[in-house]
């Protein structure tokens, strides 16, 4: 393939609506040029204008490696995978999301020294808007587990931060597929520029996603003035074919996701992969019984990390998932958007 810059990203995907928000680009970009600018429903990055390579003529092409709608999108139901496995956190996690596995093998991992930064997705519990962090302390990992990955967030821009700012070197990031599509490339790319992230990345888990709302689309538009919710109200939100929240005062509110399609950012009707094919570990609620997490285990790196936390009695694990279940919804959302690639 010939080599390509920031002009054909911005043609091939800005341009055309594709862009999945993952923020990759943001990261690796090194004269820091590519931002997303806080708005409503915003599709895609925006640029201060200079590239290294089309400015100057030095050659660069990062942002446009890490993309993960510049190549097709994976076509599997589940992907390859060493294992599949229901577990639950055997630590206390407050606010868990389905079994809280995810944040039990992580919080672990930081104390254990095996890693020494997560990236994920922290919210305001007060308004629920969320933002990409770097997290280096298991009780601060534990004390902001909980539902947040419905929202959008540019979470891959805070891996600069991890490696260049803080210099970590043994980093796990939790992301949604587009996000862990966009690690994939920076752990394969032959860019000199995108190596020092690859030696810096351990562990990605990638969570099953269906898509993504943007926050003051449904916070501020839908749920405020449809159902009249505000933000403190709501304690969790999953997402299973349908919208559920979970309020504050023990209540559940059900919304359809046919309600909901213009609070989805536009990118997310690009993606075919439900399970975070590329991952070392991908995680959901779907599969397993309640309280659970779904946890398919795919390269040896995953099954050291999972085996760990269960030696060390902070994970525990269980049988009974149910595969059909997931491969039906992963085949729902590759028929839906596999055309639109």
């Amino acid at each position: 393939m010939a080599h390509k810059n920031y002009l054909d990203l911005k043609s091939e995907v800005w341009d055309t609506g594709k862009c999945s928000g993952c923020g990759a680009c943001v990261a690796v970009c090194p004269a820091d040029a590519i931002s997303f600018k806080e708005g409503e429903m915003v599709t895609s990055p925006v640029s201060n204008g200079y590239c290294k390579e089309a400015t100057d003529a030095v050659r660069c092409g990062a942002c446009y490696a890490v993309c993960p709608r510049t190549t097709e999108q994976p076509q599997e139901e589940l992907g390859d995978y060493l294992e599949m496995v229901a577990a639950k956190a055997a630590i206390d996690v407050p606010r868990r999301q389905s079994g809280g596995a995810v944040t039990a093998i992580l919080a672990h991992a930081l104390d254990d020294g095996l890693i020494d930064a997560v990236v994920t997705v922290t919210e305001d519990r007060w308004t629920l808007r969320p933002s990409s962090v770097v997290i280096t302390k298991s009780d601060v990992l534990i004390q902001q587990a909980g539902s947040r990955y419905s929202w959008w967030v540019p979470l891959l821009a805070a891996l600069k931060t991890a490696v260049v700012e803080r210099k970590c070197r043994k980093i796990a990031i939790v992301g949604v597929p587009c996000a862990v599509q966009a690690l994939a490339r920076i752990r394969t790319s032959d860019n000199d520029l995108l190596k020092p992230y690859a030696k810096s990345i351990r562990l990605v888990v990638g969570l099953f996603c269906t898509e993504t709302f943007d926050y003051t689309a449904l916070v501020q538009g839908k749920l405020k003035s449809q159902y009249k919710m505000e933000p403190h109200e709501i304690r969790k939100l999953d997402v299973k074919g349908k919208l559920e929240i979970q309020k504050q005062d023990g209540s559940t509110t059900t919304v359809p996701l046919a309600e909901l399609e213009s609070c989805i950012r536009k990118g997310c009707h690009y993606c075919t992969d439900l399970t975070s094919v590329y991952s070392d570990i991908s995680a959901g609620a779907i599969g397993s019984p309640a309280g659970s997490t779904t946890l398919i285990i795919r390269t040896p790196a995953g099954k050291g990390f999972v085996d760990s936390a269960v030696r060390s009695n902070k994970l525990t694990l269980g049988t009974g998932v149910d595969e059909a279940a997931i491969r039906k919804l992963a085949s729902a959302k590759i028929k839906k958007n596999e055309k639109k690639t």
